[in-house]
């Protein structure tokens, strides 16, 4: 048997015909050439990387799927609960001068933590330190003029007694003859004279002593006011911005830093007509940030909005069709301010829930780790 390749290479092959005169064709064979099988061309292979890209990109997009299926799940609220989205805030404290005058040097700087009372600034009171050295010899005079009124009427006291006492022996030598009529009312005007000196030496002490008090209250004055020129932070908080600096002279009232009290944070939410009016004053809350979606924190409501505002356009609302909202301030309390006061910030995003069913009991994720 001949093989494939030697059948291709004996295959008959037409290229000419000639006549033998007999009027017949003869087929002239003639060798053919090797056949060419054409090269298919070869499939590209796709990298295996990719392959492996899509399954990951498939698989985690199941899991994120799954992931929300399962938080969605987990985050249902009962009906006695409701919620809306806020940001945390604080009340802004603002630190000024209480007379026009210079900074002399600022002790803390922005972010600084700072307790109630601590001195945070002074201002230059060389002026009423001044004042105060005048109104404090002004008191000294005062007592040297009290001490010396006082003496005047011990010694008119004494002038009062030696006249009643001339004016008595006279009395009895008139009526025995021995003396005049005359000398008797003399000694009785220098009785009536002596006593009104007294009266008079007793009122000049009343003055001193009203002239020693006022220079004693205007020292006081001088006091308080080099005082309330040592700034201090009225409560505990955060220093949130520095506005002045060492040198600048500032008038009356000048502000020198702005503090945010941090035993007063709490977030404002907005909640239509029908959720609105289901919240009362200190109802149970909790504020969920979106930092710490884990940590839910204890709250009461504090405030609520007697009218209707517009819905700022920061807040999610659950339906476009509510277009006045009323606003509802949750108040973080004071005992978990105290405890993180150094973690506590302001601006933070999240949600507040309110619970305006007593009865209802917190979902699990909504009691903390105290489980309240």
């Amino acid at each position: 048997m001949k093989t494939v390749r030697e059948e291709q290479r004996t295959t008959p092959s037409v290229s000419r015909t000639e006549s033998d005169g007999k009027g017949m064709l003869t087929v002239i064979e003639q060798p053919a050439l090797p056949a060419e099988v054409p090269k298919l061309p070869q499939a590209k292979r796709r990298p295996r990387y990719l392959i492996l890209q899509l399954v990951l990109l498939i698989g985690g997009a199941a899991g994120a799927g799954g992931w929300y299926w399962w938080r969605q799940h987990q985050n249902i609220l009962p009906a006695g609960i409701v919620w809306s989205n806020g940001r945390t805030d604080a009340e802004e404290i603002d630190i000024d001068t209480k007379f026009a005058g210079r900074v002399l040097e600022l002790l803390v700087d922005e972010g600084d933590m700072v307790k109630a009372g601590q001195v945070i600034a002074r201002m230059d009171t060389r002026d009423l330190e001044a004042e105060l050295k005048r109104e404090e010899a002004l008191v000294r005079q005062n007592e040297h003029a009290v001490v010396e009124a006082e003496a005047n009427v011990a010694q008119m006291q004494t002038q009062l007694t030696l006249a009643q006492q001339e004016l008595d022996r006279t009395s009895a030598l008139l009526k025995r003859g021995y003396a005049t009529r005359e000398l008797y009312d003399q000694r009785r005007q220098t009785l009536e004279g002596t006593r009104q000196a007294l009266s008079a030496s007793k009122a000049h002490v009343i003055e001193a002593m009203h002239s020693y008090d006022a220079a004693q209250h205007n020292a006081e004055l001088d006091k308080v006011n080099i005082a309330d020129n040592t700034l201090v932070a009225p409560r505990a908080g955060r220093l949130q911005y520095r506005i002045a600096e060492p040198g600048e002279v500032l008038p009356a009232g000048g502000k020198v830093f702005t503090m945010l009290d941090i035993g007063d944070v709490y977030m404002d939410i907005y909640l239509p007509t029908l959720e609105a009016g289901r919240v009362k004053i200190g109802n149970d809350a909790r504020i969920v940030l979106d930092a710490y979606p884990n940590h839910p924190i204890r709250s009461k409501v504090t405030f609520l909005a007697a009218e209707a505002q517009f819905t700022p356009k920061a807040v999610e609302t659950k339906s476009e069709r509510d277009k006045l909202m009323f606003r509802v301030k949750v108040r973080i309390d004071s005992d978990i301010l105290s405890k993180y006061a150094e973690s506590v910030r302001t601006g933070l995003p999240g949600n507040a829930y309110i619970r305006v069913d007593p009865k209802v009991e917190w979902p699990a994720w909504l009691r903390g780790r105290s489980g309240q």
